[in-house]
């Protein structure tokens, strides 16, 4: 029976890691479908080295920092448990790659190739796992501070913050560090528009991440035992909540609309185990909004050039979805109220507060230092010509 139900998680995590793999391939296609037509097979590109760079750092730094734990044991020990310790590291490993396959929809378009490899190595090796760590391997104390003092630890299920907001505030730093795309701004500050290049691809990949992520919320209880149909449901309320109130408050804008559910599954993330259902409706609404309006205000206001949305998506909605795990996990909204773990408003406060702290701190201290030792941007000419001929010496189509 042990043998069996050990297998089981085995296939359970991995169906996981799987799903949330397939998640790359919708970062990319988003990223192919907003970015201009010279910039689709950089994108690609993009997406696939990052995760590779990835899986290295992770593998051999990142992974023993967050967890403690190595692999430089013989194939026999590995293969213990079925396996099982091999592909819970292949599902936080796709967890971990998610921080550069979202910064990279920031940084679209004018980032310089090799540099961005860099940073993704120290990212994933170690600005990552580090709050990983803290968060959910109780590194330092501040978990058990937070229960002692609030009565409960900070509760992030599924990455809302671990992952989403230190992405989108990681990502953040790298934009304004890397300054607008030539052209976007008018010398009077107007904005100039640059449409998606393809909406088909933008939808494809929208959709894609629509689906992986049933595996990275509900396949992070990490064991068949902790499987979770409300999880799932309110994957689903929250997917159409931030759908609806993309479509309302982006009047039908193609972008808004499929950026939408992203935005509510990135909020339900951290509370998809406590929420009820009309909760993660709410916050998948709220998020939504949350998304449109910020998405705006940064293109337009703040004159920040954050090409596919990164830091409203990722980083603001995964920031509310922190708190929103507080809120509408709570007994009096119908929520579980975080069983015996318990859940604690101003935990999930502190908690998402540290992490953006950690990931802004990262950020500037990753992309700071590879700016002023060689650079981050593309030079004019390249940009004008775009990342695909000036970095891969070849266009998207032949017809070009």
């Amino acid at each position: 029976m042990e043998a069996l139900v050990s297998s089981n998680d085995v296939l359970f995590v991995l169906l996981g890691a799987i799903m949330v793999l397939a998640m790359h391939a919708g970062f990319a296609f988003l990223e192919v479908g907003t970015v201009r037509k010279k910039n689709q097979v950089n994108a690609l590109v993009k997406i696939m080295v990052d995760f590779s760079v990835s899986t290295i750092a992770y593998f051999f730094i990142g992974y023993s920092i967050a967890y403690g734990v190595n692999f430089f044991s013989g194939a026999e020990v590995l293969a213990a448990k079925n396996g099982y310790d091999l592909v819970k590291f292949f599902f936080l490993l796709t967890f971990a790659a998610a921080i550069p396959a979202i910064v990279s929809g920031g940084i679209a378009e004018r980032a310089k190739f090799n540099p961005q490899l860099a940073a993704t190595f120290v990212l994933v090796g170690f600005v990552y796992p580090f709050f990983e760590g803290i968060a959910w391997n109780n590194h330092f104390g501040i978990q058990n501070w937070l229960l002692l003092t609030f009565g409960a630890k900070f509760h992030d299920f599924a990455g809302s913050v671990v992952v989403h907001a230190m992405g989108g505030w990681i990502a953040l730093i790298a934009v304004v560090l890397l300054g607008a795309r030539s052209g976007r701004y008018g010398k009077d500050g107007r904005l100039h528009a640059y449409p998606p290049s393809n909406i088909p691809f933008l939808a494809l990949g929208a959709w894609i991440l629509t689906v992986g992520w049933f595996g990275f919320n509900v396949m992070s209880a990490q064991s068949i035992q902790g499987i979770s149909g409300l999880v799932a449901v309110n994957s689903l309320m929250a997917l159409v909540g931030g759908t609806l109130a993309a479509l309302i408050m982006g009047k039908n804008d193609p972008g808004f609309v499929h950026n939408g559910p992203l935005a509510g599954l990135v909020a339900v993330c951290a509370g998809s185990d406590v929420m009820h259902p009309l909760g993660a409706l709410v916050t998948g609404a709220v998020a939504g909004v949350i998304f449109v309006w910020a998405f705006n205000q940064t293109q337009n206001r703040l004159k920040i050039d954050d090409v596919l949305g990164v830091w409203p998506l990722h980083g603001l909605c995964g920031a509310w979805g922190g708190l929103a795990a507080g809120i509408f996990g709570a007994k009096a909204l119908g929520g579980t109220g975080g069983g015996e773990a318990g859940i604690s408003f101003m935990s999930q406060l502190i908690g998402t507060g540290l992490g953006v702290c950690i990931a802004l701190a990262g950020g500037f201290i990753v992309y700071g230092t590879i700016k002023k030792l060689v650079g981050i941007r593309m030079g004019i000419e390249e940009e004008f010509d775009g990342a695909d001929l000036s970095i891969h010496k070849i266009v998207s189509t032949a017809d070009d």
